[in-house]
């Protein structure tokens, strides 16, 4: 590390400015910096954006490079590092709702003959390592506190982003005694938590609005079997980073976790996450409406979902409306969305067959799609390249099926001036972006990660004994070290601890307090198994269904004249509430989470095959839909439908899951349940 030394922090009190020991409402505006990117052609203009309000400043000097003078920012946009050298002034921001999470931590008591480099403290496994504060490893000598910042930048490109690992420490020895220093770091602790989650900075400790632990419902047989390891390795340093106490139960059976949201106190938990495939998310939301409490259950828990199995429809819509990368690293991009803390609403369809009544929240299907769905299973070996070759196989012996098909379509109030949208009967058209084909490479092969057990290391100085290196200035260009000094004496060596935002490797430091429940017997049936009744139906007890009623005729009784219908031979009818009913298939492009629509495609017999092909190849890019008004092929906006197939032939799938082929009916309630989104 580099030797720098800087001055006391000082913290703007939010009624006169002047340097306090508390901080209270919302913090006060300071000066004209305004908290500006690098990237920014450098002029400030006071008339187009508003000042920051700045919380703590801090300067810092480093000893390597002279003349250079760090002065860092806490705002309500992010941590800001305004770098004076020279003479020359850079500025960079890293956004708050990059940052997840911060902690106070203390160095660990270092091992004899450790290496004296400037750069070994953080390069081999002398390195300068940190413990919590209780921790006998800790070493007294070192007066210091540190406080590690975790940040996930993101950076765009032309293929949409990725989020780049940001590990920013600021190690703390203004004073003689630790206890001094650690209030300073405790500081800015409290002040970056209360900001990231939205609260006022009100005190110098941080305590959470709602201290409960998120519960964690992992499928470990979904997807490629390996939701374990993803969580472990990917998902659990996050939650850590985050100090989000978690309790982790892994599925034993199909419709395990159904069973357990319904039974157990769920109010334990502040959220549930799941971890794996839509098929888990699907029990535990249907779990949840078997509650005779399901209404509070509904309000008070919201659900997210880690996606680990092959279809992945939820996790990648939420990903895609909020602009989140998503298709490099999936797990990634879910795990950030969950420790946010934040929730959007999410409509729920009501399901009814003759023997059932589920709630859905993807996707209600019958015919082509389905077909290669449920069918592809005996191809499983293969991977995801089963729903192309049966793709292939469905469309040379392409079956028809008799029926009927009515809906209720969306008011134009409803619809709300949709492009494309044909109202009754009419033709929806719409184009888009996307990767893949069908649900064909749903989730692809996860490139290797940087370990978060790995540390930067300097080869050129391993074995040097002098105590520094000519590579320590080039190989660390990105990292940058800022902390605190215990004077202002010139002749001190001067050290501080930043990583910047280019850092690409940081050491993950877990003291996250979680209970991890583990199934003793892993040969019981695959939970999210593809089974949609569950406890409520093909397999398992008759329970009660409860959520809110039907407003709709019975499933055998006649429909109201201000229904559509249809008769006749269909290849495929699809109800879809998102946009993507799996990674890789951009279904309905002008859905929202809430909108309150169901999207119905209707493909009609008689279409010829090189249209069912443009069909198919087009779901990657949401081109599926013909241009011109099409008497086979239609999408339409509606509220309500339903199916009445004539015989028992073809596959029906709710959410992906089979369910028995017959009479069923669906009708929306809008923003019924709540999913956890990035912001």
């Amino acid at each position: 590390m580099m030797d720098v030394g800087g001055y006391k922090p000082k913290l703007e009190h939010p009624a006169s400015g002047d340097s306090a020991d508390e901080l209270n409402g919302g913090g006060v505006k300071v000066d004209p910096y305004d908290g500006r990117n690098g990237g920014d052609d450098g002029e400030y203009q006071h008339h187009q954006q508003p000042q920051p309000t700045v919380y703590l400043t801090e300067t810092f000097y480093i000893s390597s490079k002279k003349n250079t003078v760090f002065e860092v920012r806490l705002t309500d946009k992010g941590l800001c590092l305004k770098k004076q050298s020279n003479g020359s002034t850079k500025e960079q921001t890293i956004p708050l709702k990059d940052i997840i999470g911060c902690r106070c931590l203390r160095s660990k008591r270092r091992s004899r003959g450790s290496s004296s480099c400037t750069c070994a403290s953080i390069s081999n496994s002398n390195a300068l390592k940190v413990v919590e504060e209780n921790s006998g490893e800790q070493d007294e000598t070192d007066v210091s506190a540190y406080l590690y910042i975790y940040a996930y930048i993101l950076k765009r490109n032309r293929r949409g982003g990725f989020r780049e690992r940001t590990t920013i420490t600021l190690r703390f020895r203004s004073f003689d005694r630790y206890e001094d220093n650690n209030r300073e770091a405790q500081k800015w602790r409290a002040a970056v938590k209360y900001l990231i989650a939205g609260e006022p900075v009100q005190k110098l400790t941080y305590q959470p609005r709602d201290p409960r632990k998120m519960l964690i419902i992992l499928n470990p047989k979904s997807g490629s079997g390996k939701a374990r390891e993803m969580f472990q390795q990917r998902v659990a340093p996050i939650f850590a980073e985050s100090e989000i106490l978690y309790d982790l139960h892994i599925t034993k059976r199909s419709n395990w976790a159904r069973e357990f949201v319904r039974q157990r106190d769920v109010y334990l938990w502040r959220g549930i996450v799941v971890v794996g495939g839509d098929g888990i998310f699907f029990e535990v939301l249907n779990g949840l409406f078997e509650r005779e409490d399901w209404q509070t259950a509904i309000e008070e828990l919201p659900i997210g979902i880690v996606p680990c199995g092959s279809g992945n429809g939820l996790a990648k819509t939420v990903s895609f409306l909020y602009e989140e990368p998503f298709e490099t690293k999936p797990v990634l991009a879910a795990a950030l969305m969950v420790v946010k803390g934040r929730h959007s609403m999410l409509d729920v369809v009501r399901v009814e067959t003759r023997s059932n009544i589920m709630f859905s929240f993807l996707s209600v299907g019958w015919g082509l799609i389905s077909d290669i769905d449920i069918e592809s299973e005996r191809l499983r070996a293969i991977g995801g390249q089963r729903f192309t070759v049966w793709s292939v196989h469905r469309l040379i012996s392409l079956r028809t099926y008799h029926g009927k098909v009515s809906y209720l379509p969306a008011l134009p109030s409803q619809v709300n001036g949709l492009a494309g949208a044909g109202g009754v009967g009419g033709h929806y058209s719409n184009g888009g972006t996307g990767t893949g084909s069908g649900r064909s490479g749903a989730i692809g092969t996860l490139k290797h990660s940087v370990s978060y057990n790995t540390t930067l290391n300097c080869r050129d100085c391993r074995h040097d004994t002098t105590g520094s290196c000519d590579a320590c200035d080039t190989n660390f260009s990105d990292v940058l070290s800022l902390e605190t000094g215990m004077n202002l004496d010139s002749f001190r060596p001067r050290i501080d601890s930043w990583y910047s935002a280019t850092s690409r490797k940081s050491t993950y430091f877990s003291t996250v307090d979680s209970v991890y429940e583990s199934d003793k017997a892993s040969n019981d049936d695959d939970s999210g198994s593809r089974a949609a009744g569950g406890a409520n139906g093909t397999g398992g007890p008759i329970v009660q269904m409860y959520g809110p009623p039907s407003r709709l005729p019975a499933l055998t009784a006649a429909l109201p004249d201000t229904w559509t219908t249809i008769t006749g031979e269909f290849v495929m009818v699809h109800a879809a509430y998102q946009t993507h009913l799996s990674t890789d298939c951009y279904f309905a492009t002008q859905s929202q989470l809430n909108d309150g629509l169901i999207w119905l495609l209707i493909i009609r017999g008689g279409v010829s095959r090189s249209q069912l092909l443009s069909f198919l190849l087009g779901l990657s890019s949401g081109t599926h839909l013909p241009v011109q008004a099409n008497e086979y092929i239609q999408m339409v906006p509606v509220t309500a439908f339903r199916i009445e197939p004539v015989g028992t032939n073809g596959h029906m799938t709710v959410d992906g899951e089979n369910v028995e082929c017959g009479p069923i009916q669906g009708e929306v309630f809008p923003s019924l349940a709540k999913v956890m989104v990035p912001k």
